[in-house]
């Protein structure tokens, strides 16, 4: 793999960013961290001290992104309003940010040379087809605000590729998980939720009946996945999905944390949430066959791994 010698990530004291941000230090690489810590935590980069450069600011500053893409070769692109519960309440903030903030990154990286950029984007942007897995190829559906948007930059993407030379991927992420994805969020992932509930001896709640099913990808595989895609030629310009290709239903998860944290406790079913797909498998293999990823974490050792970093943190 092409080493990165300086790199910019976006929302990089975030769950999935910071964990980004600990593979990038850790392979020599100079990292400047941008974000606005409106949900991400300065304590998710703690032991990094001096080796990465943080700047607390906000991705629809232009003139800030001008003087943080300075000397990148990469962006990684992670900073956004990533809830689709607040899109849906307040869908003309997600709009600005997860649009207009997009298209800033997009644009200071094009006129400051930038080799690469590399965008999270979500399995969001296929809806309720009920075709699966979902394939690259399939037809965007999106049932929400913040599907939009994500497909959105896709679109962005695409065109600052194709008219500016500017080389960009696009990662559709499905369930990620693992340390440092905050449960005190009432938008926090499934996951977290559950494991704080379960660890409190309470017992969770589940939107609709359960039947939902969700890939769940362990974060540190996710990070693996944005590595290939900045550093390998045949990424350029192209839409991954990032996920394992396989899938549990969400009480069947409720069961399995239980089980893990010996607790048994039936859940509380709740009303549906609006926006909310009902099945969700990627199919990988066009990373698989491009990058050569694949998953490494299997997601009850994924589990086992995150419920031990909640218990030491709480």
């Amino acid at each position: 793999m092409e080493k990165i010698s300086h790199a910019l990530v976006t929302g990089g004291a975030g769950f999935i960013g910071s964990h980004l941000v600990d593979a990038l230090v850790a392979n020599g690489c100079r990292v400047t961290v941008l974000d606005d810590l409106s949900t991400g935590h300065r304590r998710n980069l703690d032991g990094l001290g001096d080796r990465i450069d943080f700047v607390e600011g906000d991705i629809r500053d232009a003139d800030l992104l001008d003087r943080v893409v300075k000397g990148c070769q990469v962006v990684f692109h992670q900073a956004a309003v990533v809830s689709v519960t607040q899109s849906v309440q307040d869908p003309a903030h997600s709009c600005e940010v997860n649009d207009l903030g997009t298209v800033r990154v997009l644009d200071a990286s094009r006129r400051n040379g930038v080799g690469r950029v590399v965008m999270a984007s979500s399995s969001a942007v296929y809806g309720d087809d009920p075709r699966l897995p979902k394939t690259e190829d399939m037809a965007p559906g999106p049932l929400s605000p913040y599907a939009v948007q994500k497909l959105t930059g896709e679109y962005y993407a695409s065109v600052f590729n194709g008219l500016y030379g500017l080389e960009t991927v696009c990662l559709r992420y499905f369930n990620v998980f693992g340390p440092r994805q905050d449960p005190s969020s009432p938008y926090s992932g499934v996951i977290s939720i559950f494991m704080t509930r379960a660890s409190a001896g309470q017992a969770a709640t589940i939107y609709g009946d359960g039947g939902q099913s969700r890939d769940f990808i362990y974060v540190k595989d996710v990070v693996r996945a944005n590595l290939l895609a900045a550093t390998e030629a045949a990424a350029a310009g192209r839409v991954f999905n990032v996920g394992t290709g396989s899938f549990i239903r969400i009480r069947e998860l409720w069961k399995l944390i239980g089980e893990l944290s010996n607790v048994k406790i039936d859940p509380v079913f709740g009303a549906p949430r609006l926006g909310d797909i009902r099945a969700s498998v990627s199919d990988i293999g066009e990373m698989e066959r491009l990058l050569g990823f694949s998953p490494q974490v299997k997601l009850r050792q994924g589990l086992v791994d995150t419920l031990a970093w909640y218990r030491g943190t709480s």
